[in-house]
This record gives structure tokens, sequence and C-alpha cells, in this order.
């Protein structure tokens, strides 16, 4: 080991690639993905402005000059089907805006702001311009929240091509009917055995859609394949969605495995999909770091957590990169709590002895730095350190316990992007408390 290696600080500043806005700096991180069929980008919040405009802007790149045909996001698969189908000028949907009306679960921000319908508008015009019907993107969606309305979708797809499999879908999903839109009260009452459990029926219906599966699908040739597959993954998603909210009540882990689980398996998913209409289909997944980040590497991994990125590193260990984004302060779009009004809310400096305060010594306010194992900064950082996680709920009073975990950053990610000061997303719907920000008196200094 050299002795540059030996300073974490000093490896930083070699090894930093600085940011400028200059015309070609994301040219190194393209080359790294070049041999890659999944590039997976992260972000440190689900609401800072800088991470999803960057991020949209290596995305377009991989699209234009690197062939990548799809954008698989952490949103839910029938909203983002809306966007998808507007993308292909096969919905009713005239805007990019109008595209992400089906966004309006908490958190609305995370998809309805103003990078993303930047981005969508950007998506369709290149698909209009795209000769070559395989150079399209799509944008698709990977959680699995959407339980209710992935029945619907199922319901829908059924009423025009098989009535009657509609009428016993319907039946079928009737088990759910006590609960109606609240999926966690559905949960909470099956795992105490306050009400039956409707796994049995969510798996007879994927059952008997697949068992259709010849037979739907090629009735109109690719936009058959297309509205059975989106079919198949909401019918999907109901069966997994059933067990991750009966989960949910037996702890963290269990729900956490169940849901990213999900996710790495649609996207595998949707890459035999597209690969039906061209050879090795390449993938940009947008999700936060902590879906992203090899579980491996963190104090998640030791507490028996996987993650997307895992997985997917695990499956595709040659063809995978992931890149995370750190921010060391400024401001966020987020709430105080589960379905609470989105606010623009300051962030703490980083904490003393984490990666973010150590990334902000180097100095320069954009850069990237890649990890690559054997390099200075990989060797220089193999020591655990905290890093912080904002996701949708930011509660700075208690900081530490909320939003950090430790992690080993070289193994985690291939490349880091750290901007060391951010500002919040912009959500399309500005609320008069968005608007104000976090009063100055709220906010704690101590930790």
């Amino acid at each position: 080991m050299s002795a540059l290696a030996l300073h974490p600080l000093a490896a930083v500043r070699a090894g930093a690639r600085p940011l400028t806005g200059a015309p070609g700096e994301l040219d190194e991180l393209l080359e790294l993905s070049r041999a890659a069929r999944y590039v997976l980008i992260g972000e440190a919040s689900h609401g800072t402005h800088e991470f999803y405009a960057l991020r949209a802007e290596l995305t377009k790149r991989l699209i234009a000059e690197a062939g990548f045909v799809a954008v698989a996001a952490e949103a839910d698969w029938p909203d983002a089907a809306r966007v998808n189908r507007y993308l292909r000028g096969r919905g009713r949907d005239t805007s990019a805006e109008e595209a992400l009306t089906d966004f309006r679960r908490f958190p609305s921000w995370m998809w309805r702001n103003t990078v993303v319908r930047d981005f969508v508008s950007w998506l369709r015009e290149w698909n209009d311009a795209a000769g070559d019907p395989a150079q399209k993107a799509g944008f698709y969606g990977l959680d699995l929240y959407s339980m209710r309305a992935s029945m619907e979708a199922v319901l829908a797809y059924l009423e025009k091509v098989d009535p009657e499999g509609a009428a016993r879908a319907r039946r079928r999903y009737a088990c759910f009917d006590h609960f109606k839109e609240d999926a966690q009260a559905y949960g909470y009452a099956a795992s105490l055995s306050l009400a039956s459990s409707c796994e049995d029926e969510a798996v007879r219906q994927l059952v008997e859609l697949r068992s259709r599966a010849a037979d739907y699908a090629s009735r109109d040739g690719l936009v058959a394949e297309d509205e059975y597959f989106a079919a198949e993954q909401n019918a999907r998603l109901v069966q997994n969605a059933e067990e991750y909210y009966r989960s949910m009540f037996r702890g963290r882990v269990s729900t956490w495995n169940l849901r990213d689980r999900h996710m790495a398996d649609t996207l595998e998913a949707l890459v035999a999909h597209l690969d039906r209409s061209g050879p090795r289909s390449r993938v940009v997944v947008w999700a936060h770091n902590s879906h992203l980040g090899d579980a491996r590497a963190t104090e998640m991994g030791a507490a028996g957590e996987w993650n997307v990125g895992q997985l997917v590193r695990t499956q595709h260990p040659d063809e995978t990169l992931l890149i995370g984004f750190s921010t060391y302060t400024g401001s966020v779009t987020a709430a105080s709590d589960w379905d609470t009004p989105a606010r623009r809310m300051r962030v703490r400096p980083a904490l003393p002895g984490s990666y973010e305060e150590l990334l902000h010594r180097a100095g320069l306010p954009r850069f990237t730095l890649p990890l690559t194992a054997g390099g200075e900064a990989a060797e220089a950082l193999r020591e655990p350190r905290l890093t912080r996680a904002i996701g949708v709920i930011y509660r700075p009073q208690t900081e530490r316990q909320s939003h950090y975990f430790s992690a080993l950053l070289p193994e985690q990610f291939d490349v880091v992007i750290h901007l060391d000061e951010t500002r919040a997303l912009e959500p399309l719907e500005r609320s008069s408390g968005w608007d104000a920000g976090e009063p100055a008196e709220t906010y704690p200094f101590g930790v």
C-alpha cells in the first residue's frame, strides 16, 4: 500500500474528478458503463434536486450514446405504466406532467417533481425521433406498494381480453374488499388470524393468468405482448404485496427482504421481456442508495438484510455498475412523518467521522470518486464509517439514530458522486408549507 493510501483525505483529493459543468465531464462515468447491462444510480435522499438532475443527465447519455433502453425506478408498477404508455404514444395523455398524474400516493413528490417531468418530456422526444423501434426507451416501476391499483389493472386487462377470466379474478380479489384501500389493515388482521388470508386467491389468479399467456400475448403482436407482460407483473405484485403486508408486523428484516427481492425479480423479468425485442437489453435503475448500494458492505447486511444492489451484483457480477450519491448539507424535500405534507427542510451538516464529512473536507463542491478495486481511494477508505440516508421522512432532531448507519463505501459502490451543498427537490404541487420552508427556530444544532 502506498503512503498516499494510508491517508483517506489525501486519497480522496487525488482520486476526485471535479464536476464543474464542463462538456464531457461525465465521459468517464459513461466509459465505466460501457460493459454494464445494469447501471444502478442511487440517491442519498428522496428529495434532493441535484441527485435527480445529475442522475437524469447521466441517464440521457446512457440512452443516447450507450444503447440503454429502459429506466426501472423505485416506483409503483401501474403508475409507471401510464408514463410508459405516454412515452410510446399509446396513452391519452398529452404531456409529461399529465402522464405522471397517477403518482398520487404519499410521497407523490418522488415522481411528481420538475426534474422527472422534464426527463419524461425528453424521453418522449427521444422516442418520437427514434427511427428504430428497438432504440425507444421505456419507464417502469419496480415497487410493490400498489396492491389495490394492481388488482384494478389486472381486472381492466382481463375485461378486454377475457371477460370470463375477469369475473373469476374479481371473485378472487374480493377477498381483500373488507379492507378497501388499507393494505396495512389487511396485513395486521391476516397476520393475527383476525381475518382470512387472501394468499391462496392471489396465487391462483397469477397461476391462471400465466396459464393463458400464450393465448393472451399472441393476439396483436408486440402491443399484445407488452400488455400481457404488464398484467402479469401486476398479478405478481398483488401476490408479493399480500405477503409483504402480512409480514409487516413480524419485523423489518422480513419486509425489507421481501420488497427488495420483488424489485430485483421485477428487474430480471423486465430485462427478459425486453430481450424479446432486441438482444442484451440494458437498463438504468433509479432508487435510494440503501436499495442500490451492496447491502453486504453495510450494517444492514450484518443484520440479515439484502437489497437490489447486492442481488443484481451477485447475479451479474461483470455486468453491474453501482453509483451512489452523497451530500454534506443544504435542503431537502421530506416529511416529518408518514402521510404528512412535504416540507422544504434544512439538512444538518454531516456528522464528524462520517463519509460525508470526509468528502466535504476534500474542499471540492462537486466531484465523482471512482472506487475501483485496488485503487488509492478504495484502499484508503477501506474502513467502516457512518453514512447518511434520508428517505421520505427526515427527523433532524434524532438524526444520528434515524439517518446514519455504518458502511464500507468501496464495497458498497463502484463510484460515489459527492455534491457538497444541495437544494430541495421541487414538487409539481408546491404547498404553502413547502414554499415557507422550515422555520429557523426549529432547526436543531445539538446532536
